[in-house]
Formats: C-alpha cells, structure tokens, sequence
C-alpha cells in the first residue's frame, strides 16, 4: 500500500536548514498495523504529514495505493485524501459549533454524499460507536475518550482503505486510551490499514510492527509479539 524511497524533507529558513526526514525507506502492506516511533523532534510529524498528502517531501518517491503520489498537485493530493485516507488526532479536532452528528458527517458533505445516504451512514457508525445517545450533543458536553470516539467515526466514515493515526490517546486517561486503542485493533482486524505516530512504548505494543526514527532515519524496525492481553 505504501512504500517510501530515499524520502528527504528539508525545512529552509534565512538563517537555518533543517533536515526533518533523510533517505527514509520502507514499506507498509495492506492490512498492516505500523507505529512509528521515536523522540521529540525526530521526522515523525513530518513523516505522518507526507503519508498523508498534507506536505511534500523534498526528494525520493512515495508510492500509495501503487501510484506515484509525491509530486501531484495541490488538487490532486485532496482528491486522494479525501477518498483514501482518515485522520485521527490527538486533540481530537472536532469543531466546537456542530453535534457529534454533523462533525461525523462532514466528510461525507465534503464528497457530495446524498442526504439520505449521509444520514443512514452517521446513524450506523454512531450506534456501533455507542454514541447514539450522544448524537446531538456537542464535543465540549462529552468527555475526553467521548470525543475521541467522535474523532474515529469521523475518520472512518468514508471507509478508507488507511488510517493515520497521530497520538491518538496522547490527551486521555490510561482507560479511555485503552478503549481508543481497542477501537483501532478491532479496525486493523477488519482489514483497514493503519499507521499510528506514538511517543507510548504500550500503545505501540498493540501494533504489528514498530518503525524508530532518530535525527529522520530509520534506526530500526521490529515484529511485535501480540500475545499481549488488552
């Protein structure tokens, strides 16, 4: 589904160049549970950013979905954001001013769903997010693991073949961070492809696979036991 090559971001200011990502190679298969891993400052925003057609690197390919898809334009990297790809944030990224109906229906009015067709699929993901009771309130009348619920409907309710995932229990409790990562798991299970950037050796723990970045390389990768009880 995505594979990296030689990929290099550089960050230029008057005074001061910064290589946020250097020669960065790897691959993720379709269906795979990735964390990308490492300190403050080490390329994984910046790696999570060009994964998710958000930014551009500087050099080297980026293959998804088996299409070059580092140089596309502005409009081209949209249209394949909003068809392929769901984000989930840390801090949750839910606008203030709609329901937790209307925050989960918006990227389907970004794609021109139909009325009814929006409604039914808000209704199913909602109930299956246990959330229906919820369904007209706003973010700021639920809690935290609430609203990140909210936030993973969100991200799945143009069933996107990749999810990516950026600290997504970095503003919850051990408990609700626990249900979040559940909620992934059962995701991933179901065939959806996620990449998930942590600073959390036990979230990571819940993924197939764990990539190191240091100073925007890739220090090392490794297999995951998932014989770990949640």
């Amino acid at each position: 589904m995505i594979k990296l090559n030689n990929l290099t971001k550089v960050y230029r200011t008057e005074d001061i160049e910064s290589t946020a990502l250097n020669n960065v190679t790897f691959t993720i298969e379709k269906g795979e549970f990735v964390s990308v891993m490492g300190p403050s400052g080490c390329g994984k925003s910046t790696l999570l950013n060009i994964l998710g057609l958000l930014d551009k690197p500087e050099s080297g390919s980026y293959e998804f979905l088996g299409s070059e898809v580092s140089n596309l334009n502005e409009k081209g990297r949209s249209q394949t954001r909003k068809e392929h790809i769901g984000f989930i944030f840390q801090n949750f990224n839910l606008i203030e001013e709609l329901t937790v109906f209307e925050n989960i229906e918006l990227p389907l009015l970004y794609n021109k769903i139909s009325s009814q067709d929006r409604k039914e699929r808000v209704n199913a993901i909602i109930d299956k997010m246990g959330l229906s009771h919820r369904s007209k309130h706003f973010p700021q009348q639920l809690s935290g693991g609430q609203q990140q619920r909210v936030a993973v409907a969100r991200a799945l309710i143009t069933n996107p073949p990749l999810i990516l995932a950026d600290e997504p229990t970095g503003n919850l409790d051990s408990s609700h961070g626990n249900e979040v990562m559940e909620l992934i798991c059962e995701l991933n299970d179901q065939g959806t492809t996620v990449v998930m950037v942590t600073h959390s050796a036990h979230d990571a723990s819940f993924s197939r696979r764990v990539i190191n970045l240091l100073d925007g390389q890739v220090v090392s990768e490794k297999k995951n036991n998932l014989t770990k009880a949640i």
